[in-house]
């Protein structure tokens, strides 16, 4: 388990209103790539709108999630943050939820929201558990979709049919249970279906691990020799995918697509390793900070923009968009942005919020 503390003195910034604080239960490793960039977004917007944000990572254990929580909510009711926002994975979200409602600390789900099994059981948000304010998901489905469309186009333009006439895909997804892997796996087969030339020969799970996808690839490229398209459920997946191919050539023999906003992964795309990248969701935690921000004063999401908000935060990235964003992201992974402009409150013009990633990268 990391910890990492933001303590903020806003000098010169023009905010107002009371300070609160916010921890955030970080699912992932505290040095995996697409969590250290949420880690960062989500403190270069508390530095740029006043929050006292506290950051624990869970290292990709779902029970050390709970026991976090746990701890979190077990301190003394001065020391306990005004908010947790958490990413619920692998059927964390009862134990997370129960825990923070007996301890009265409000809940906002940022990433990962309900799956339908826990709507089922537990209803909307402020239902059964009335801590939890909402949620905050990037649409999942239209990484999938992106990402496999562009393979497919791709596939057609270099004429990678297989003997039958039909494109070969094989699909190494996340999980089986988290929402955004199950929405991406949702997305690519809506490609699939539209091309009509297309076959999925296999979807795998890989737990999100670069070592076992690159395990489960080696065994369907033996299995399924016709294969040239690999749909990847990240970035770190297709990575360990193109480590097994062998002898044939990423983006030439067999294209691969991924998801994320590594550094590896644009320079992929770049060198033409990666035909599709989709990404820019990592900073749904920072644009859940701009919703608390504006929801601590007085401004309720849930009138105008629903309780659970799914907002589009997908980039396809081109070799120039890659550049792009290396030059603005690349040293620090998340520069110091100004998030005052998305808030509600601080805006009153403002009256949908707009979280995508895109126009940032426009010359």
């Amino acid at each position: 388990m990391l910890r990492i503390a933001v303590a903020l003195v806003m000098v010169g910034l023009p905010v107002w209103g009371w300070a609160f604080s916010v921890t955030f239960i970080n699912p992932g490793h505290h040095d995996e790539a697409f969590w250290v960039d949420a880690s960062r977004g989500m403190q270069s917007a508390a530095r740029s709108l006043g929050i006292d944000l506290e950051i624990v990572y869970a290292e990709r254990d779902v029970l050390q999630q709970i026991e976090l929580t746990r701890e979190v909510t077990a301190r003394p009711p001065a020391a306990r943050p005004d908010y947790l926002i958490l990413s619920v994975e692998k059927g964390s979200f009862a134990a997370q939820m129960t825990l923070a409602e007996a301890a009265g600390i409000p809940v906002f789900l940022a990433y990962n929201g309900l799956l339908p099994s826990e709507h089922q059981q537990y209803g909307l948000p402020r239902e059964h558990f009335s801590e939890l304010l909402g949620s905050l998901t990037p649409e999942a489905e239209d990484a999938g979709y992106l990402t496999a469309k562009k393979l497919i186009d791709a596939a057609r333009y270099k004429g990678l049919s297989a003997p039958d006439g039909r494109f070969h895909l094989l699909a190494l997804s996340g999980d089986r249970s988290t929402d955004s892997s199950i929405q991406r796996n949702e997305g690519m087969r809506k490609a699939v279906a539209e091309a009509g030339d297309v076959v999925v020969d296999q979807l795998v799970q890989t737990d999100w691990r670069q070592d076992v996808a690159a395990f489960k690839a080696g065994q369907l490229y033996q299995r399924y020799p016709d294969a040239t398209l690999a749909w990847s459920g990240s970035d770190q997946v297709a990575f360990g995918a193109m480590s097994a191919l062998g002898r044939r050539i990423p983006g030439k023999d067999v294209l691969f697509s991924g998801v994320n906003t590594s550094a590896e992964a644009m320079q992929a795309v770049i060198s033409g390793k990666l035909t599709a990248l989709a990404g820019g969701h990592f900073m749904a935690g920072a644009w859940a900070l701009v919703v608390l921000y504006d929801y601590q004063h007085g401004i309720d999401f849930a009138d105008s923009e629903g309780l659970e908000m799914a907002r589009p935060m997908f980039t396809l990235f081109s070799p120039a968009k890659a550049r792009r964003y290396l030059a603005i992201f690349g040293a620090s992974g998340v520069p110091s942005l100004d998030f005052r402009p998305f808030s509600k409150a601080l805006n009153p013009a403002v009256d949908h919020y707009d979280f995508e990633l895109a126009r940032l990268l426009e010359p």
